[in-house]
């Protein structure tokens, strides 16, 4: 087929491209931004990359018009190429829906899901399947540095996918995952995200409810079972094998089942795993943070549950490097430390937070400042619902630099007025370059976090330190 792909350049779409791509299929795309790193993934994958959404990239109506034209979710009506498929007639479909189609089909999809960690924790899963020989296809939302690429079909029959809660297109609002009908289903963790499509809590819940009805019986859900909401969602119905991973050893020992993680070193980079009061063996591996160690346990679970036995799974962790921005070591300038984030939640800030200081140490014990570098850019921290904690979540930091965007809708500055860190907000990326540059020195460390490019913040600012 010849398949045409609006906004190709996400990570998801991109994604699909490569894996479209390696099918046979001609694939070409379109978007309004067309950036590196996607786009020079997808053209060295012989993938035609057009700029903007002129309908004239459709071809001539009737004639060389694709054979099917993928709509990403960022496309909305009055949207020149969506007006144009609709027109036209021109079959169409969404990136959820094709992945579920003409990819997924006789595999075992194993999803990983949940709030915070899928990106991290689906890299890990496809890596730990790859190193034991089983040559796993995957998609994830990110570029595990182990693969090189975001996306690839395999030559077996498991498939690892990141399995996002957020809606398929503008005519399919059910979450992307209710696509995968996974055998194997990851539940990190769920909390309230996507302000701009889920009003509350509970319609988040609903959703993942639909997608544990989609698991087989002979399948296998794995859940934390400290997470509330996630319990709820389990309680509304599960007809599916369970395990539970505990975040509190203490928890896990009184149950003497599940799977739950033995803390060696206080920054996370070595702790001991255990499954049914049984340790499975020690991992001492490059990454920090107990979120880390919830991600390599359920990374494991997971593997276990299509014959890779826990000991070996922990021995491919050994050599696992994280996905690009995921706590991202970028360079160490002059004596300091520059990490790249994806971060853009409070609780995944707290998180990464407590894995830095653990790593850099408090007090006069301490290696050296521990500052943030923040642009609050999700729809949700744009729109305020985080704005109440987003100060108690950079609490472990020794200061912060928030950027004010034009389109955040609330004062950053007013609400940081009780924070119990120094933090300092601004409008322009060049004033926080130059205070950040001011305020470091040798032996500190520096973490940008946001989702997006943060106007290239992150070179800018080494240059600046250089």
């Amino acid at each position: 087929m010849h398949v045409h792909i609006l906004g190709i350049c996400g990570t998801f779409m991109g994604g699909l491209a490569l894996l479209a791509r390696a099918m046979g299929h001609k694939v070409t795309g379109s978007d309004a931004n067309v950036y590196p790193p996607m786009s020079t993934q997808l053209e060295e994958q012989g993938i035609e990359l057009i700029q903007g959404f002129d309908p004239s990239q459709l071809g001539k109506e009737g004639e060389s018009q694709p054979d099917i034209v993928v709509i990403g979710n960022a496309m909305s009506r009055g949207n020149p190429c969506v007006e144009a498929v609709l027109n036209r007639g021109i079959k169409y479909t969404s990136g959820p829906q094709f992945l579920s189609e003409y990819i997924l089909p006789e595999r075992w999809v194993l999803a990983v899901s949940g709030t915070h960690g899928k990106t991290s924790t689906s890299s890990m899963l496809a890596w730990v399947l790859e190193d034991c020989g089983y040559e796993p296809g995957f998609l994830i939302g990110g570029v595990p540095q182990n693969f090189g690429v975001s996306a690839r079909l395999g030559n077996s029959p498991f498939f690892v996918v990141e399995a996002d809660e957020y809606d398929s297109a503008f005519f399919d609002k059910r979450s992307k995952f209710v696509h995968y009908r996974p055998r194997t289903l990851v539940i990190n963790n769920l909390e309230f995200d996507h302000a701009d499509i889920f009003s509350d809590l509970a319609a988040i819940q609903r959703q993942f409810n639909h997608v544990i009805r989609t698991v087989p019986g002979e399948g296998k859900v794995i859940w934390p079972a400290e997470v509330d909401a996630v319990k709820e969602v389990i309680e509304l119905g599960c007809w599916s094998e369970q395990e539970q991973f505990y975040a509190s050893p203490t928890k896990g020992l009184q149950v003497a089942q599940g799977w739950y993680a033995n803390t060696i070193a206080a920054d996370g980079h070595e702790f001991e795993v255990m499954f049914d009061g049984e340790s499975q063996g020690i991992l001492n591996w490059g990454l920090i943070g107990q979120h880390n160690i919830e991600n390599a346990v359920m990374a494991i679970a997971a593997a276990r549950h299509v014959g890779v036995a826990p000991h070996h799974a922990i021995e491919a962790l050994t050599k696992f490097s994280p996905p690009k921005r995921r706590l991202e070591l970028l360079d160490t300038v002059n004596g300091i430390a520059v990490y790249d984030d994806f971060a853009h939640h409070p609780t995944a800030i707290e998180t990464t937070l407590q894995g830095l200081r653990a790593k850099v140490g408090a007090g006069e014990k301490a290696s050296g400042k521990l500052i943030v570098v923040l642009e609050p850019r999700s729809n949700t921290m744009k729109s305020g619902v985080h704005k109440d904690t987003l100060a108690e979540s950079m609490s472990l930091a020794d200061c912060a630099f928030l950027y004010q965007a034009d389109n955040i809708g609330w004062d950053i500055e007013t609400n940081m007025a009780n924070a119990s860190i120094p933090v300092a907000v601004s409008t322009d990326i060049n004033d926080i370059i130059a205070l950040v540059t001011a305020t470091a020195c040798e032996g500190d460390t520096i973490v940008i976090m946001s989702n997006g490019g943060f106007n290239g913040i992150h070179q800018k600012l080494m240059s600046a330190l250089k």
